[in-house]
């Protein structure tokens, strides 16, 4: 029993840890199984002691040292369920172990598979509602790493491993009516063969089935073996089919990308996905009626519409084939960094819980790796704990710099596709809403673990936006610079409510959407109300005024007011991800106004906490 291994002299907390000690160590050795028997040897000891104490009159354990070992104990119950676990889903190989990471991956693609329902050719988006997971205790922080509000209660979005994220992807992408090969008919015909072949043997009677069995049986294996061999003279011709019309296919787009000199990897891979629309086209008649219809009505917005997204639900169609590699190779890249553990929303993937060894270090208490008896300056643990971390953050930097690039990439080259697919869409307005749905459907599955990224970037100025957030979430529209004449000075006028709520309600609206455009109008949407709460505010003070409301240097305090109020630290990072993604040509519109706008009230109330600004109607510049 653990109680009996454990050394007499100490205390039942410090025996638990060690115990636990041990476990750990057989953890970072792969020894899973030993590790679950550990884990479960100090569970067994915990329980034991408490149960001891809880009976017995003495009662000498404190209050804080049993709290701290019921912690201790789910720790280790979390640590063994996930050993158990990659020890039950590992394949039969003595000497091979599943890391638990890969084991939680495999029971989420089992919780989610069955809950996924799509149309024919949609984006699957894994939300946080489909990912049923016992998050048992509530995570808590480890030391200097402060949780952002917005972030939610402690619950977190599992991020999934790339292999899984790609299956979801292309689950509904299995053709279920796929035609069967030659071979693969002649195998369900031998299959019937033979079932006839045993039930007539198995119909007569037994001495004529011993005299007929055995010209029953040649004549089973003649048919079976012709049936073969005509299947496999099928199969031989319409594989030659098959490659004439591939080479016919590549001659006409070498045709249509003729050029002199070396053939850039580009090219080539232009090339490729050019034979492939046209050889999808040879199977497929609905791009040929599209192709019809626009061409005899070419200015129809409506049918490039729908032009679009009949594409977009078309998962074998070389187009959706790219996006969905596409959004692998940029998924992949954004996996390892939400492996990391100290920033927003990127928490260990398989357990919610805090790290074992971690929680051992809260105790006072930590596994050994070396020498006991040294020990370091705290000014130089400081300082190269800084140097540290500013190295993490300019790689982080790079790093999104990176994916931001890829990303773009990615779009240019599907919007490049879809013109070589459908040439009826190269002109102005119908490039402008190919491009649009063509970032809808790339952007869904990836914003969240994209803005987990920025998050991790602009993670000093989300906190401070909350600490300014904290302290000013109740002042007044004139604290922040709104002029009198733009809210209501009597509560009574707001029915309960407070000035340009609305406007507050839609720029919440804004963190629920996973497409920058539809984020973008979000923010426009935002601004109107503003301005239209503003007409009627200013009515209220002078009655039939015909003068528009707000200028420039009115709208600002109102929206620094609104953000404020919104508590979503995480709209410091959403607008940053929208300025680089939004499209040139929206940022020197209302579009573009808008957004800057936004930013520079973020950044306003940014500053509040330092004093950087004052309040009391100082209006912004």
């Amino acid at each position: 029993m653990a109680a009996a291994g454990a050394d007499g002299g100490m205390k039942p907390l410090q025996n638990a840890m060690k115990i636990a000690k041990v476990a750990i160590q057989l953890d970072a050795g792969n020894r899973h199984k030993e590790a679950y028997c550990a884990y479960l040897r100090s569970i067994n000891f915990i329980s034991h002691s408490l149960l001891e104490d809880a009976v017995s009159r003495k009662g000498e354990m404190v209050a804080v040292e049993v709290e701290k070992m019921l912690r201790l104990a789910e720790q280790c119950l979390e640590r063994a369920k996930s050993s158990f676990i990659g020890r039950r889903d590992d394949p039969p190989t003595p000497t091979s172990y599943t890391t638990p990471t890969n084991s939680a991956a495999l029971s989420l693609t089992t919780t989610l598979a069955p809950s996924v329902a799509v149309s024919p050719g949609k984006i699957v988006s894994p939300q946080p509602q489909d990912l049923v997971i016992d998050s048992g205790p509530k995570h808590n922080p480890r030391p200097g790493q402060r949780r952002v509000l917005s972030e939610g209660g402690g619950e977190v979005t599992p991020f999934l491993p790339p292999e899984v994220f790609q299956r979801l992807q292309t689950v509904e992408s299995q053709d279920t009516r796929k035609e069967l090969t030659p071979i693969e008919e002649a195998s369900r015909l031998n299959q019937k063969l033979k079932e006839n072949y045993e039930a007539r043997l198995a119909r007569l009677p037994p001495a004529q089935a011993r005299t007929q069995k055995t010209s029953l049986t040649l004549s089973l294996q003649r048919q079976m073996m012709e049936n073969l061999i005509i299947a496999k003279a099928r199969q031989d011709a319409v594989q030659r089919k098959m490659e004439e019309r591939r080479l016919r296919l590549q001659e006409e787009a070498n045709r249509r990308f003729a050029a002199s000199g070396t053939i850039t990897a580009e090219e080539q891979e232009q090339r490729v996905l050019y034979t492939n629309v046209l050889e999808y086209e040879q199977d497929h008649d609905w791009p040929k009626l599209w192709k019809a219809n626009l061409k005899k009505n070419p200015g129809d917005a409506t049918l490039v519409s729908g032009l679009v997204s009949c594409l977009l639900s078309c998962p074998d169609h070389p187009v959706m084939k790219l996006l969905k590699r596409l959004q692998y190779r940029v998924y992949n890249r954004l996996y390892p960094i939400e492996l990391d553990s100290d920033g927003p929303h990127t928490l260990d993937r398989e357990n919610s819980f805090e790290d074992l060894e971690q929680f051992l270090t809260q105790l006072d208490w930590a596994p050994s790796h070396g020498d006991p008896d040294v020990t370091f300056e705290p000014s130089l643990l400081d300082q190269e704990e800084s140097l540290v971390q500013d190295l993490e953050m300019r790689d982080l930097k790079e790093h999104l710099k990176a994916i931001v690039k890829d990303i773009h990439i990615a779009i240019d080259q599907l919007l490049s596709l879809c013109l070589l697919s459908f040439e009826c869409l190269n002109t102005a307005s119908s490039k402008d809403l190919c491009v649009a749905s063509i970032e809808e459907a790339f952007f869904t599955p990836l914003w969240s673990p994209l803005l987990a990224l920025f998050r991790k970037v602009h993670r000093e100025r989300e906190l401070s936006f909350e600490s300014s957030m904290i302290l000013y979430r109740d002042i007044s529209p004139g604290d922040v610079g709104v002029a009198s004449k733009l809210y209501p000075q009597d509560p009574v006028m707001l029915h309960g409510s407070y000035p340009y709520e609305s406007a507050v309600q839609e720029l919440r609206l804004l963190c629920g959407d996973c497409c920058p455009q539809r984020k973008l109008e979000c923010i426009v949407r935002t601004l109107r109300l503003i301005c239209a709460c503003a007409q009627d505010y200013c009515c209220l003070h002078e009655a039939e005024s015909k003068t528009a409301a707000i200028g420039a240097d009115d709208l600002l305090p109102i929206l620094s007011y609104v953000a404020l109020h919104c508590e979503l630290p995480q709209l410091v990072s959403e607008c940053a991800a929208l300025e680089e993604f939004i499209h040139e040509g929206y940022l020197i519109g209302e579009e573009g106004y808008c957004l800057t706008s936004m930013q520079s009230a973020l950044q306003y109330v940014e500053s509040l906490h330092t004093g950087g600004f004052q309040l009391h109607n100082t209006k912004l510049t």
